[in-house]
């Protein structure tokens, strides 16, 4: 017979020290779940203040002070016309904030004031400089008129007044007055068919050609220096024709007379 003492078969044993404590009731404690603080209010305040004066600061660097002004306007790409003239007509606000400083306008007045142009790009170049890079129009055929010049581009526009013929550009004369083609096509588009005939010339043509005449659409005719000269037709086919011209002159050096109006039937004469 067991003693007193005696552990009873299959009892567990306690663990040692004093057993955890529990809430009155039962209930079990659980902690709240951890949440991320979110800014502070003061802190959205100062971020806030911080954003307007760096704005407000900006805007007086590029408005209200005198660092980021107008000081030199620069012209590039003229060829007849001089940078200083290209300056003056720009009328470029001095001494304003370059920021405020309208390029549209700039281009605009710069067109309108010097026909010449062709195209004109203004850029801002921090922090003092506006930039004018300007094209000028190239004169392909000269109209003469009261003793002067009148600059036609390939495009047919009549652009400038010279009192002087630039070297390698050929005399234009238009006979169309009683010519059924100015009541159908009109001189603006006569015009332009002249130009196209002149742009269409070989290289080593183009320079001894000294008179383009026009007698109607379809009767353009060129002066050559040496008392040559080239019937062309229409300014149809233009491609074709400079291309049949230069072989013609290769092949009939002596030629005084080339008829290319007709390429696929070109003809020459005259020694």
């Amino acid at each position: 017979m067991a003693g007193p003492t005696t552990a009873r078969r299959g009892a567990k044993k306690s663990p040692s020290g004093p057993p955890p404590s529990r809430p009155s009731g039962g209930r079990r404690f659980r902690l709240p779940p951890l949440r991320l603080r979110r800014p502070r209010r003061r802190s959205v305040i100062i971020i806030a203040v911080v954003a307007a004066l760096l704005g407000g600061f900006g805007a007086w660097a590029l408005y209200g002070s005198d660092w980021l002004r107008l000081e030199e306007v620069h012209a590039t790409g003229t060829d007849v016309l001089t940078p200083e003239e290209v300056v003056a007509a720009a009328s470029a606000p001095m001494n304003a904030p370059l920021a405020s400083v309208d390029t549209e306008a700039v281009r605009r007045r710069l067109l309108a004031r010097l026909p010449r142009l062709k195209s004109v790009d203004v850029t801002r170049s921090w922090p003092h400089t506006l930039g004018l890079e300007v094209t000028e129009r190239t004169p392909e055929l000269l109209l003469q008129t009261n003793g002067k010049f009148v600059e036609v581009d390939g495009e047919g526009v009549r652009f400038a007044t010279v009192s002087r013929a630039p070297k390698g550009v050929p005399l234009l004369e238009m006979t169309v007055s009683d010519s059924p083609s100015l009541h159908r096509f009109g001189t603006g588009r006569l015009l332009r068919a002249a130009v196209t005939v002149a742009r269409d010339l070989p290289a080593a043509v183009r320079k001894d050609v000294r008179t383009v005449r026009m007698r109607s659409y379809d009767s353009i005719t060129l002066e050559l220096a040496g008392d040559r000269t080239v019937m062309w037709g229409s300014s149809e086919q233009g491609a074709e024709k400079a291309k049949v011209l230069a072989g013609l002159m290769k092949a009939a050096r002596d030629a005084r007379h080339f008829d290319i109006s007709v390429p696929s039937a070109p003809a020459v004469s005259g020694s």
